[in-house]
């Protein structure tokens, strides 16, 4: 299962390849994606969160938005099954 490239992105609104949705912001994984409320975990990410990840083998990148949909759409157009959580208004 491929992951979904992010179609647009503008303040506010996110549209995901393969979605109908409309997201203000969102989690995108491979073979889907959802609304997120960031407000039930805030957008920082937790060292302790990334390091989990890189002990799991994971590559973490944290990004500003416009940067991170273009770092995942780049990887996404090399075939490569990988995740996101995006934040529309930072």
């Amino acid at each position: 299962m491929s992951s979904p490239e992010i179609a647009s992105l503008s303040w506010g609104q996110m549209k995901v390849q393969g979605s109908t949705k409309i997201y203000k912001d969102c989690k995108v994984w491979p073979g889907g994606s959802r609304a997120w409320d960031w407000r039930e975990t805030g957008t920082e990410v937790p060292v302790s969160t990334v390091e989990y990840l890189k002990k799991k083998g994971i590559d973490v990148r944290v990004l500003q938005t416009e940067q991170a949909v273009k770092e995942y759409n780049a990887l996404v157009t090399q075939g490569l099954r990988v995740g996101g959580v995006f934040h529309s208004t930072c």
